[in-house]
């Protein structure tokens, strides 16, 4: 079982590269199975017995559990693991139970999806680090995408960003070094595609042309900007 398997773990280097899915609908499934296709050890817990089987074999270890009782955490070892994610969705108060049993342990660092503003903000309070909001998340970023001259986008903390995206006139035709984007444009370019190409870094003296494809990365309004000019 799951549970005698990570029961005789101990110590902080033997769950170094596992991690505790917890809930697996639509996101921690998904989630967890990257994660194994990755090579990482996964422990995935839900509350569904079907669900348990339809990822049994795919998983490393998969139980079914009430994931809102401490001893029951205990029992597998959930308190040993560096990482836990709580991918529950559908039902609020087993999110916020669960996640508050995680918060009492020492470890793991904690993860967890919200499926609202009020659930996030709840789950910010409790003191969790890692607030996911997939669906808003994702609805940033394709509303960038969809605006046509960003091909992907990727948003940090502080409204710093990376963009994938054709370089812009401005950036063309002549070595990076001389062309003073940063100062210009405050933003930096980091990598170039060429058509057929592979992704290599930029130096000064790389030049870029209209068929090529670029990361840019700095603040977020800048670097939208920058991806617009002519």
């Amino acid at each position: 079982m799951a549970k005698d398997r990570f029961a005789r773990k101990t110590g902080r280097g033997a769950q170094a590269d596992s991690v505790a899915v917890i809930g697996l609908g639509r996101f921690g499934g998904s989630l967890a199975l990257e994660l194994e296709a990755q090579g990482t050890e996964v422990l995935g817990i839900d509350a569904s017995e079907d669900v348990v089987q339809s990822y049994n074999g795919r998983l490393t270890h998969v139980v079914r559990a009430d994931s809102t009782k401490e001893e029951v955490l205990r029992q597998l070892s959930v308190h040993e693991f560096d990482r836990a994610v709580v991918g529950i969705g559908s039902d609020l108060e087993a999110s916020i139970l669960t996640t508050s049993r995680l918060l009492t342990f020492e470890r793991p660092e904690i993860w967890a999806k919200a499926i609202s503003e009020p659930h996030a903000e709840i789950l910010g309070q409790l003191g969790v680090q890692h607030v996911i909001r997939p669906e808003h998340d994702m609805g940033k970023r394709v509303a960038h995408l969809v605006r046509g001259s960003i091909m992907d986008y990727v948003e940090f903390e502080d409204d710093f960003v990376m963009i994938r995206t054709r370089p812009p006139g401005p950036a063309r035709d002549r070595p990076l070094g001389v062309l003073g984007l940063r100062d210009q444009y405050g933003i930096t370019i980091v990598a170039v595609k060429r058509p057929h190409g592979t992704w290599q870094h930029t130096t000064a003296q790389t030049v870029l042309y209209d068929d090529d494809e670029i990361i840019a990365q700095g603040p977020k309004n800048l670097a939208e900007g920058f991806s617009t000019l002519g």
